[in-house]
Parts: structure tokens; sequence; C-alpha cells
């Protein structure tokens, strides 16, 4: 994609993000948008880091979560890296992810293993231990040159301001909680009873309601002891 087309598209962006109702929209949109604007890129997200503890906050692509998993269990891997760095770079790029990496050996083993051939990301912020990054990935190595590091600036920059609260990242983790929480619930009442999507979601809203209880309680119980009559 020329420069010219890509600020285009990025002009587009910047109006759709504006239309986004929540800040989990906004990051969602800014993940899939580096899939599909980036040439290369085959996968993006946007990972918070929280004193050690890795929390995804938005993922376009199956390697994201898988990525961020590792980073955070084994404390190593680019994202550390550069928020420990005191040179204030904020930009990573790893040309050849096939090839051994001393600064983090065990990361650059799994990743391999996941099927990356190269990454690039921008950090969102720092503070204190806690710091975001989106990251960006690729199958094949040597996908991101140079050039593309304007391009993750650009997409990092939408991200950082939807982040400019740090408690956003707590509030977000909750309400993926939350989501997943209620998904699994009427997974379970529309096998159980044969409902449709619209009326699983109904009987844990009328559940809410008649005994004013949290949603996301309620979808708990669900998934502990499910309701014999819906």
């Amino acid at each position: 994609m020329e420069w010219r087309e890509f600020a285009e598209a990025m002009a587009g962006l910047a109006r759709s993000l504006l239309a986004q109702e929540s800040v989990q929209g906004t990051l969602d949109e800014i993940a899939q948008s580096a899939v599909r604007l980036v040439e290369g890129c085959d996968a993006a997200g946007i990972l918070a880091v929280r004193k050690g503890r890795a929390v995804t906050l938005s993922a376009c692509g199956d390697v994201v979560e898988a990525s961020d998993r590792l980073q955070g269990e084994l404390a190593e891997g680019p994202c550390f890296d550069l928020a420990e760095r005191a040179n204030g770079e904020r930009v990573f790029r790893i040309e050849d992810m096939t090839q051994p990496q001393e600064a983090w050996p065990r990361f650059a083993a799994a990743a391999r293993d996941l099927g990356i051939g190269s990454m690039t990301g921008v950090l969102l912020y720092t503070h204190d231990e806690d710091f975001g990054a989106l990251n960006l990935y690729s199958r094949r190595p040597g996908a991101f040159g140079k050039d593309i590091e304007t391009a993750g600036w650009l997409l990092a920059s939408h991200a950082a301001v939807a982040l400019a609260d740090a408690r956003t990242i707590d509030q977000l983790e909750d309400a993926m909680k939350t989501r997943h929480a209620i998904g699994e619930a009427m997974g379970i009442l529309m096998e159980r009873h044969k409902l449709s999507e619209d009326d699983a979601f109904d009987v844990l809203r009328r559940i809410s309601q008649q005994h004013n209880i949290k949603l996301r309680d309620v979808a708990q119980r669900v998934r502990k002891d499910p309701p014999r009559q819906a």
C-alpha cells in the first residue's frame, strides 16, 4: 500500500474510532486495522502488563494471546525488554524470529513454535511496574522493514489515547471476564433448553432483575449449577 493510500486509510480509521462506543471497541478496531493496513501483518494485539501480570486487551489473530501469555509467564520477551530500557527507545523490530535471540531465548524458542517469523511493536505507556504495547506479528521472517515503524506509531497513538487512564486496564479485564462468563452461561442454556441466543440472554437478564443480582454473578451461578427450567 502506497503512503498516500495509507494516509487516507488512517484518516478513515480515525473516523471509525470516533464512532466506537467503548474503549474495548476502539482497541479491537485498532488491532483489526493493523492486520488490514500493514503489509505483511498476519496478527496484531494490544498487551498490558500490570506488576508482571500480562493481560491481552485486544487480539486479532490466534498467536496473539499465546505470545502475550508466554511473555507474562516467562517474564521475558521484546515487550518486557522495551519497557525496561533506560534509553527512551519505544519501538522494537525483530526481523527473523527463526534465529536465536540472546536477550530472551525461552520466549524466542516458544514463539518459533507458534509460527511467528517476525515481530514489531510500539510501547504505548509505562507507569511504575505497568506498561502497554501494540504488537504486530508475521508468519514469515523479514516482513517488517524500517518504514513499518511509522505505521506502528500512527496506530499506537490511537491506542495510547484510548488507554490514557490506567484504571481502564482493570475495567477492560473485568469486562472481558464478564463477557466470557455470560457467553458460557448462554451456551449452557442454549444447549440444555434448546433456546436461541436472544432467549438465553433474556433468561439471564430476567433472573438478574428478579433477584437484584449482577448479570455476571448470574452467569457464574448458571455455569456452576444450570437451572432445570428456563
